[in-house]
């Protein structure tokens, strides 16, 4: 199914949980909406769903119009965080009441539950209740449940933020591949980054009741288009300006700039590859990060973090070091541009 949004406002008093959201969604394709906590994203997928009415704006499935349609009547299986499972009916009896509703025959019923158990890897835990299953176990029992009456659009309102962290990783790959095999559209809500990137074919960042920026994970992640993205998506140090810094004009006015880790070249002496483009700094902090050393250093009047590898020289508080900086985010209220170490890009226009 093909889902178009054209103009979607919705207010709640003096609030505005979506100002004039716009976008389209190609059949089959596993999209992400990200943003903070409060920014309109549950309220976007909740008018999809049919339980929220927009306050002006259409909805569409495919070329119809389905604004006045009931939830019943749209199509949809919605997956909600808490899982909502009937608590007295067992793992069988939860997937197949979305058919029993439709009036499936019985030999339709089993043969359908049967296969969503195998593809949901639920098989032979048909007579459980829910709380004798995992977290993971139930979630993937809500799945099921959604997906049973063959909906056309799968909608998944932070379907993971009730789980432990490795459960969580654990069904990430899960869900992509079982969503691949299906081939049905989906929307799911999230605040984690991480998770957003992991999963989906799109992303949409949504703030303040605003689409900020739709693209493929790494599209966003080096092509930002606002302030609020540049900032937003990955680790990132934020300065006033960059006067002080070699190799970069500032051009922008009232500009400020966002530097992410992997754009920082930490080294000692011994290791410069382009010293004539390097500043000297000293090392404030040194944290182990797992696969790699985040290192806190100075600069001048600017505070920097970025990583070393665990194969290169172990840095410790107090050495001295030479920081070369690859490239930068400069923005105002107005625009954004990526500026090289010595080339800069050209400027675009925030899209408001």
């Amino acid at each position: 199914m093909q889902i178009t949004v054209n103009l979607l406002r919705k207010s709640f008093g003096a609030f505005e949980a979506s100002k004039d959201v716009s976008f389209t969604i190609e059949k089959g394709k596993l999209i992400g909406f990200l943003g903070p906590s409060g920014g309109g994203k549950t309220t976007i997928l909740r008018m999809l769903a049919g339980l929220e009415q927009p306050d002006s704006g259409d909805i569409y499935f495919n070329d119809r119009r389905i604004n006045d349609l009931s939830p019943q009547d749209r199509n949809i299986g919605f997956v909600f965080q808490n899982y909502a499972l009937f608590k007295h009916m067992t793992v069988f009896e939860n997937v197949a009441f979305g058919l029993q509703v439709q009036k499936r025959s019985k030999k339709e019923i089993k043969q359908r539950v049967s296969e969503l158990l195998e593809l949901t890897g639920l098989k032979g835990l048909e007579n459980r209740l829910p709380n004798q299953l995992s977290g993971g176990q139930r979630q993937r029992v809500a799945f099921a449940r959604a997906l049973a009456p063959e909906p056309q659009l799968l909608l998944l309102d932070e379907p993971f933020a009730a789980i432990d962290a490795k459960v969580r990783k654990e069904l990430r790959s899960w869900l992509r591949e079982m969503i691949g095999r299906v081939g049905i559209t989906t929307i799911f809500v999230t605040h984690d980054q991480e998770e957003a990137v992991e999963v989906a074919d799109e992303i949409m960042i949504i703030n303040q009741g605003r689409l900020e920026q739709k693209g493929t994970p790494i599209d966003i992640y080096q092509n930002p288009q606002t302030p609020f993205v540049a900032g937003f998506i990955g680790e990132s140090n934020l300065l006033e300006d960059i006067v002080d810094l070699k190799g970069f004009n500032d051009t922008l006015d009232q500009a400020k700039a966002i530097i992410r880790p992997e754009f920082i070249e930490i080294s000692l002496e011994k290791e410069l590859t382009l010293p004539s483009t390097a500043q000297k700094g000293i090392v404030r902090d040194v944290f182990f990060r797992g696969t790699s050393w985040q290192v806190e250093v100075q600069l001048g009047r600017y505070r920097l973090f970025g990583y070393r590898s665990l194969e290169q020289e172990t840095l410790k508080a107090g050495d001295d070091v030479f920081v070369l900086i690859h490239r930068i985010y400069m923005f105002n209220s107005e625009s954004t541009q990526m500026l090289e170490n010595g080339l800069k890009t050209d400027p675009y226009p925030v899209h408001i």
